[in-house]
């Protein structure tokens, strides 16, 4: 068997780089060699020993870009040579959940890099329904950003704010600030930022929020002011943890909306009286992933440049260098995002 160099988690808090088998391609596959890959937040759950425990070891990444070296013999949509990216979320693709265009509930779900092996590595193997061709002048660092920008693709489709309601976003991360510029994209206005980084609450500002409100326990009559004493339309929780979950339904006015999109630990419990669910005719809404249509909807809008993505990809790191990127980004708040490079 042929082989490859990929980036093993092989225990919490630990990464080696080691030669395994070259996956194989199936009739109605394509193989992918890797140009770059992402560190998203949930790998870091996964080097911290939070997700996917039970699957070690494991090759993560799921933020890719890449070239197709190889095609099965019933591929039709898809030649070698051309630069792709792929839906991560391998599914049944026929119970009643995927039909609803809930892939998420599927019984047979898979997420590369998250159940399988994936995209830390020199290559993949994904179903040919699965993948998507990349626009010639879209460079392979701002595709290896679509999967992250599917996720609040299909937030913002969830949530529906309709143009000049405002739009409230706990947290100052990546994601946070890709949840900025899609507010701005659907016309929410004011977009007002709560975050504890002085510099990504600058960088936050300069994607499209109209406020960014330091995180202290004033934030409640802060936001009531900036929205003519109601709170916000539509609240985003980006964090994950107790105490901004709980932040959010005081934020919120009477008929909003809460996105909770944040991950948190398994072990998280909230605190919510049903009375103030009714009172207030409130929505909470989860949203945890971008899928197959939400991808191409990224891959329109990173082509027409509606998402600002230079700090998002002015980190770059060898394969090689994988496990002290993943030391970086748990002390430097100053990094939005590492692109790890796999192809040399």
């Amino acid at each position: 068997m042929d082989k490859m160099k990929a980036a093993v988690f092989t225990e919490p808090g630990n990464i080696e780089l080691m030669e395994i088998e070259k996956p194989q391609v199936g009739d109605r596959q394509v193989l992918i060699k890797i140009k770059y890959c992402g560190i998203c937040g949930t790998d870091m759950h996964i080097y911290n020993g939070v997700y996917s425990k039970d699957k070690l070891p494991l090759v993560a990444g799921h933020e890719f870009s890449g070239v197709i070296e190889e095609v099965g013999k019933e591929v039709k949509a898809f030649e070698i040579g051309q630069r792709v990216t792929g839906d991560i979320n391998l599914t049944c693709g026929m119970c009643f959940y995927c039909r609803k265009n809930q892939p998420f509930m599927c019984q047979e779900m898979q997420q590369l890099g998250i159940h399988m092996d994936g995209a830390f590595a020199q290559y993949i193997v994904l179903p040919e329904d699965k993948v998507f061709q990349i626009p010639n002048k879209m460079s392979f660092e701002e595709a290896a950003l679509l999967e992250p920008i599917s996720c609040v693709v299909r937030s913002a489709k969830s949530y529906d704010i309709k143009i000049g309601e405002s739009a409230t976003i706990i947290g100052d991360g990546a994601t946070a600030l890709l949840h900025v510029q899609m507010a701005k994209i659907s016309g929410a206005s004011p977009i007002i930022v709560i975050g504890l980084d002085e510099n990504r609450m600058k960088k936050a500002k300069e994607l499209g929020a109209d406020y960014v409100l330091k995180s202290s326990a004033s934030n409640i009559e802060q936001v009531k002011e900036l929205t003519d004493g109601r709170g916000a339309d539509v609240v985003i929780e980006s964090v994950g943890l107790k105490v901004t979950y709980e932040q959010a339904f005081n934020l919120v006015r009477p008929g909003g909306k809460i996105v909770a999109f944040g991950l948190s630990d398994d072990s998280c419990k909230i605190e919510v009286k049903p009375l103030d669910f009714i009172l207030k005719e409130l929505t909470m809404i989860g949203s945890v992933a971008g899928a197959k249509n939400d991808l191409a909807d990224a891959i329109s809008l990173v082509q027409h440049n509606r998402f600002s993505l230079d700090d998002y990809k002015n980190n770059i790191v060898p394969l090689a260098d994988i496990s002290s990127a993943f030391e970086r980004l748990k002390t430097d708040r100053s990094i939005l995002k590492i692109l790890i490079k796999i192809d040399d």
